[in-house]
């Protein structure tokens, strides 16, 4: 409780707050997208419901995402999968796959180009 009415709390918790509202736009955006095509009265409802779960999804995962980082294990995992990832950039591939398979349709079988 007694780091609760320290100025670094609150400057971090302002942090964190803008940061969510800066990102939160996107949320925004595509709630609005999806609520575009229905009924006048409908919409307002998909809104007020997508911003709802946005927000209880965002404190949630949240949570979860500062649980898991308390696993020393769990950091040690992420770290060598980040490097493996990284060494898979650098490393130039062969000069096997030339050939890209294309579609004219979403669910289309492919056909080489």
């Amino acid at each position: 409780m007694q780091e609760l009415i320290t100025s670094q709390f609150w400057l971090g918790l302002g942090a964190i707050i803008w940061v969510n509202i800066i990102l939160s736009g996107d949320n925004a955006v595509v709630i609005a997208l999806a609520a575009r095509s229905l009924p006048q009265h409908q919409q307002k409802q998909a809104v007020f419901w997508g911003a709802a779960a946005a927000v209880v999804l965002r404190i949630v995962l949240t949570i979860v995402a500062v649980e898991l980082l308390k696993l020393s294990f769990l950091k040690l995992i992420g770290g060598l999968l980040l490097f493996w990832i990284a060494v898979k950039l650098l490393v130039p591939e062969g000069d096997d796959g030339d050939e890209v398979a294309t579609s004219s349709h979403l669910w289309g079988r492919s056909r080489p180009s």
